[in-house]
C-alpha cells in the first residue's frame, strides 16, 4: 500500500495481530513493520506453534512493543495479576491473524481456545480479519469451506488465499494473499467509514494515443502517476472509483478500471461510466490532434508522409454531461500564464474546480513523482498546494471537491 494511503488508513490506529504457526509466518513480520509506519499502534500476539517459526523477540523488535505468547505468563498489556487475553481483547481497534492455518479456523468455527490468539479474539468484540495460508488440499477440503463459511456468516472478514507456489513446492490455492491486499483489507474492517463513502467517482488518467499506424502514433509526456493516485485515494476514502486511463500502468486495488487508447475510446468508456457519477476529475492528458488517416498496416519508411494532415480531437471534458449533482474537476497543465489559462478554462468548460500545475518547473512535471497546484473555484475560491507526491496532492484535490460539494448543498439548502 502507498505510504500515503495506509498512514490515512493506519495512523494513530491500535491494531492486534495474531500471529499463526504457518511457513508464512516470516511474511507477517512486513506487514507489523508497515502498520508501525504507518503510525500504528500495533501490539502482537503469537500462538506457541508461531514462535517455532519466528523468535518473539522478531516481532517485538518492529513492533517496540513486547509480544504475548503465554495464556499463563503476565504481560504488560494485563497490568498486575489481570488476565492478558482479556486485557488484549478490549484493546484493538481491528485485530488480524495471519497466516490463519486451517487448524486456527477450525478453532474459531467452533469457539475453541486455547493459546493466546484464539482466547483473545474469542473474547474481543473487535472486526476481524483472517489472512489464510495453507496447504490447497487442506484449503479445498470441505471441512474448511464449511469452517470459512459459518465465520463469514459471522461477519468475519477473509483477505486471500491466492493461487502460487506453496511450502511444499506445488501451486495451488493457498497461499497467503500479498501484503498490498492484507493492508487494504485491514483499512477495510477498520470502525468509521471514509468521508467520500456513497459517492461514485470517475477519474481519466494518461496521455491518450492517436494511432498513424499500427506502430506509430502521437501522444503527449503524461504518465498518468496522477489520474491513477486520485482513484486510488479516493478508493481508500471509501467511494466506488472508476478509472479509464490510457496509462501502462498497475491499476489501482479496489478500483474498476477500464483500459483505453485514444480520445475516442476515453470519451466512449467516460460516458458508460459517468451514470450514477457524482464526480468527475478528469486527470487524463488528452492528445488535441490525431492523424486524418489511420494505416490499417505499418507504413514502410519511405512510404511516410512529409507532413500530417491532422484532425482535432473534441475536447471531451467541455463535450461530456453538465448535471445536477455531478461534481466536475479539469487539470490545466501549462508552461506560462498558469492561472490566466486555467481561469479561462474554468469558465469555459463550466467547471467547479480547476487543478492548474506548471509543468515546466524541474520536479513537478509530467511523470514526476511529485506535483505543487493551484486549485481554482468559482467565484474566487482557490487553494494553494505546495510540492508533495502525486498521493498528497490526490488527496488535497478530494478534500477540495468535498468543500464545494458541501458549499453547494447549503446553497440548496437555504434556496
Amino acid at each position: 500500500m502507498n505510504p500515503h494511503l495506509a498512514r490515512r488508513a493506519f495512523g494513530g490506529r491500535r491494531l492486534l495481530v495474531g500471529v499463526c504457526g504457518g511457513v508464512a509466518a516470516y511474511k507477517v513480520v512486513e506487514t507489523v513493520s508497515e502498520l508501525v509506519q504507518a503510525g500504528a499502534e500495533v501490539r502482537v500476539a503469537m500462538t506457541p506453534e508461531a514462535t517455532r517459526f519466528v523468535a518473539p523477540l522478531t516481532f517485538e523488535a518492529v513492533s517496540g512493543r513486547p509480544v504475548a505468547s503465554d495464556l499463563f505468563r503476565s504481560h504488560p498489556a494485563a497490568g498486575e495479576g489481570g488476565e492478558v487475553h482479556i486485557a488484549l481483547s478490549d484493546w484493538p481497534e481491528a485485530v488480524l491473524a495471519a497466516p490463519a492455518t486451517a487448524n486456527f479456523i477450525a478453532k474459531l468455527a467452533h469457539g475453541l481456545a486455547d493459546e493466546i490468539v484464539s482466547t483473545t479474539i474469542l473474547a474481543s468484540a473487535a472486526p476481524l480479519l483472517l489472512a489464510p495460508a495453507m496447504h490447497h488440499r487442506m484449503w479445498g477440503d470441505p471441512a474448511t469451506a464449511a469452517n470459512v463459511a459459518a465465520l463469514r456468516a459471522r461477519g468475519v472478514a477473509f483477505a486471500g488465499p491466492v493461487e502460487g507456489h506453496l511450502a511444499s513446492g506445488e501451486v495451488g490455492m493457498g497461499r497467503l494473499t500479498g501484503q498490498d491486499e492484507i493492508l487494504r483489507a485491514l483499512a477495510g474492517v477498520l470502525p468509521g467509514e471514509g468521508d467520500l463513502a456513497g459517492l461514485r467517482v470517475v477519474v481519466s488518467a494518461g496521455g491518450t494515443r492517436e494511432a498513424l499506424d499500427p506502430v506509430r502514433y502521437l501522444s503527449n509526456h503524461s504518465s498518468g502517476r496522477m489520474g491513477h493516485a486520485l482513484a486510488a485515494a479516493a478508493e481508500a476514502r471509501g467511494a466506488r472509483v472508476a478509472l479509464v486511463t490510457a496509462a501502462e500502468r498497475e491499476a489501482p486495488a479496489g478500483v474498476e478500471t477500464v483500459r483505453v487508447e485514444s480520445a475516442a475510446e476515453m470519451a466512449t468508456a467516460l460516458e458508460r461510466a459517468l451514470e450514477g457519477a457524482d464526480v468527475l476529475v478528469m486527470a487524463a492528458a488528452v492528445a488535441d490532434l490525431r492523424p486524418r488517416e489511420r494505416s490499417a498496416v505499418k507504413l514502410a519508411k519511405a512510404d511516410l508522409p512529409a507532413a500530417l494532415d491532422l484532425d482535432p480531437n473534441p475536447d471531451l471534458l467541455a463535450a461530456l454531461p453538465r448535471r445536477a449533482g455531478l461534481t466536475r474537476v479539469g487539470f490545466a497543465a501549462e508552461t506560462h500564464d498558469l492561472l490566466a489559462h486555467a481561469q479561462a478554462k474554468l469558465e469555459a468548460k463550466g467547471l467547479d474546480l480547476i487543478v492548474a500545475n506548471d509543468v515546466s518547473v524541474p520536479g513537478i512535471g509530467m511523470g514526476s513523482a511529485d506535483n505543487a497546484v493551484t486549485i481554482l473555484g468559482r467565484q474566487g475560491w482557490r487553494r494553494d498546494v505546495p510540492r508533495a507526491p502525486k498521493e498528497a496532492v490526490a488527496d488535497a484535490v478530494l478534500d477540495a471537491v468535498l468543500e464545494v460539494r458541501k458549499s453547494a448543498l447549503g446553497r440548496k439548502l437555504e434556496s
